[in-house]
């Protein structure tokens, strides 16, 4: 029999404080004298005999190891340390027991002791690469921002234990477990599987395959590999919590809460946990208790992202954007760089029309990553309705109108098979009055195509058209999660009637009759509003206020586009400004045709009546456009 099957701990220690070649073969004998029970005897080839003496104390201790009880392990190898002080066995024994229990200051001068007198000793070696990987769990600024360098060091020191000793299954562990954190899942798969390969019974290997193959959404997998490591060590609480989060995934809720609170039981301060309670108790509706758990799992790990975007999400559901702003933005205290928080915050600000807040956030990502196709197509969009809402045409020749487009080109130039992004640019041409012809660019293929395409197709007021691509991607949203997001798009670029549409198609489905009935309330809002500043244009009108008319008809038109009245009215008031100027004339155009577009069922003489005054306004523009060209020459 050999150690490695006898102490599976215990033999890291004795086996890797002697440097074996491959031409040696060596076993040994154990012996039991009372008290003083010890292994002795270990005979090595190429005549030489080596005398090495394990107390009982060290067996016990490792173990505990075994059981997870690493508090009373280092316990028993500090005493053994103290009878023995040349004794490396305990001596590694207890850095790894101070290592399991995050004392890693501590656990790292032991391993710099062993090696000092024994560089050769493997299990000091990955006792060194566990210390650095358990350092990243600090919220430190420093230790994230060297999070690369330390994850190379570590799995330097992983690979020279692996290179001294590779049948050591601790060793492979914390390669994979250092793979998995550089995301790189099927090296850490391949070392996981090492470990179960030369310790069948070694529950951390079998758990940590386990989440790896979670990473991999291969759940059925993870869920064996799980139960394995359960099977061996029912106290694995990284096993338990694995098999909460793979149960959550599959939608098994009530086994994933029992599978999480057994973890929990046994490791009090597991951020990964709180944070998968968290998005149970949000599935199952329970958004007090979801909350609660995902803000404990921030106070342990405040650095991790998806605990605020989680919590984000429930504001949201809720209606809370500032207040999901606000927690956002508390993640971006511990990670100012990160670019999923920056987009949210850009995504949530343009929701509540917060649009500089928007386009700077969108830019910080863009400025990070050009080739972020939702930072790009957000910006977009933002700038849309920042257009529409300054409706006076200085944007379009601004500095802030240039660098939007350069940024949006650079990342079609990045992206050149992004329908979704070519839209936006083509969005952003036809705004600034270039020609576009959508059809060139293609055909959507699937629904954030046509969205993008309906977006581009405002752009240009081809209002049925855009109706008939959001009719197409509401009938297809599936659920009520899908059909809130269309709504809360369609609310967003003040498309009214496909946002109603949204909302109540989502008000039929389990739940979300409450989460409908704010949507509808708001889309009532605004059609009020709306209605509003259009009947203070007329009135301004009436009296010849003209510019101030048309500022009412300007926020009548952002607020409901689609509004027949409004199109009219400021297309009537911009004929008689004084003087005429050929930009006024042009949009007088413009807004005749939108009105023609919103008014399909006009009468053929009213219709001709319309096409013939749009056809003389915009040789009357050309015209004045000519001359204005020739005042400025002069």
């Amino acid at each position: 029999m050999t150690i490695r099957n006898s102490f599976r701990i215990f033999t890291f220690a004795l086996a890797t404080s002697i440097s074996v070649g491959s031409n040696f073969a060596w076993n040994v004998e154990a012996s039991a004298r009372g008290s003083s029970d010890s292994i002795s005897g270990l005979q090595i080839a190429a005549n030489k005999t080596y005398q090495i003496r394990i107390t009982r104390e060290t067996v016990r201790a490792d173990q505990l190891m075994m059981q997870g009880k690493f508090t009373e392990a280092a316990d028993l190898y500090k005493g053994e340390m103290t009878r023995s002080p040349k004794s490396t066995a305990a001596a590694v024994g207890y850095g790894m027991a101070l290592a399991k229990q995050f004392k890693l200051d501590a656990a790292e001068e032991n391993f710099a002791k062993v090696l000092a007198n024994d560089p050769m000793n493997a299990m000091a070696h990955a006792g060194k690469a566990m210390v650095m990987l358990n350092r990243l769990t600090s919220s430190s600024g420093t230790v994230i921002k060297n999070k690369d360098a330390t994850l190379r060091n570590a799995e330097a020191e992983a690979k020279q234990a692996i290179s001294i000793d590779p049948g050591m299954p601790e060793a492979h562990i914390t390669l994979g477990n250092i793979y998995k954190e550089q995301g790189r899942l099927d090296e850490a798969i391949n070392e996981y599987k090492e470990a179960t390969r030369l310790d069948p019974k070694n529950s951390e290997a079998y758990g940590q395959l386990g989440i790896a193959k979670l990473n991999k959404e291969q759940y059925a997998d993870a869920v064996a590999s799980f139960k394995q490591a359960v099977s061996l060590n029912s106290g694995n609480s990284t096993a338990h919590y694995g098999l909460g989060r793979a149960y959550y995934k599959q939608g098994l809720y009530d086994e994933a809460l029992k599978e999480l609170n057994t973890s929990l039981y046994q490791n009090r301060n597991s951020a990964p946990v709180h944070q998968t309670m968290g998005d149970v108790y949000a599935a199952q509706g329970n958004t007090v208790a979801a909350i609660q758990q995902l803000q404990k799992s921030i106070s342990i790990k405040p650095e991790n992202p998806d605990a605020y975007l989680h919590i984000a999400d429930i504001r949201q559901g809720r209606g809370d954007l500032e207040m999901s702003i606000a927690e956002l933005r508390s993640g971006l205290e511990m990670m100012p760089n990160n670019p999923d928080l920056h987009l949210r915050v850009a995504d949530q600000s343009l929701q509540l029309e917060k649009l500089d807040d928007a386009v700077k956030e969108y830019r910080t990502v863009l400025d990070a990553n050009p080739q972020n196709s939702a930072a790009a197509k957000g910006l977009t969009r933002a700038y849309y309705l920042k257009a529409n809402k300054e409706a006076t045409g200085a944007f379009f020749v601004s500095n802030e109108y240039e660098s939007a487009q350069r940024m949006i080109d650079q990342a079609v130039k990045m992206n050149p098979n992004d329908m979704e992004l070519r839209l936006a640019q083509a969005k952003l041409r036809s705004m600034a009055g270039v020609p576009v012809d959508l059809a060139s660019i293609g055909t959507p293929t699937n629904d954030g195509e046509r969205v993008a395409y309906a977006e581009a197709l405002l752009a240009q007021n081809k209002f049925s058209e855009s109706d008939q691509q959001m009719n197409t991607v509401i009938a297809n949203a599936s659920d009520a999660k899908q059909t809130f997001a269309v709504g809360d798009l369609a609310l967003m670029i003040k498309d009214l009637p496909s946002a109603e549409a949204a909302y109540k198609k989502a008000s039929s489905f389990p739940g979300g009759e409450e989460r409908a009935k704010r949507g509808l309330n708001l889309v009532a809002k605004q059609k009020d509003v709306a209605r509003q500043e259009l009947t203070l244009g007329d009135d301004l009108a009436r009296r010849s206020q003209l510019a101030s008319a048309i500022d009412k008809y300007h926020a009548s038109i952002y607020d409901n586009p689609k509004i027949a009245d409004a199109r009219m009215g400021i297309g009537k008031t911009l004929e008689r400004l004084k003087p005429e100027a050929s930009k006024d004339l042009k949009e007088a155009v413009v807004q005749y045709k939108a009105y023609m577009a919103l008014t399909p069922n006009m009468p053929p003489k009213e219709v001709e009546k319309m096409n013939k005054k749009i056809a003389n306004l915009s040789e009357k523009a050309y015209k004045l456009e000519q001359k204005e060209k020739e005042r400025q020459r002069g």
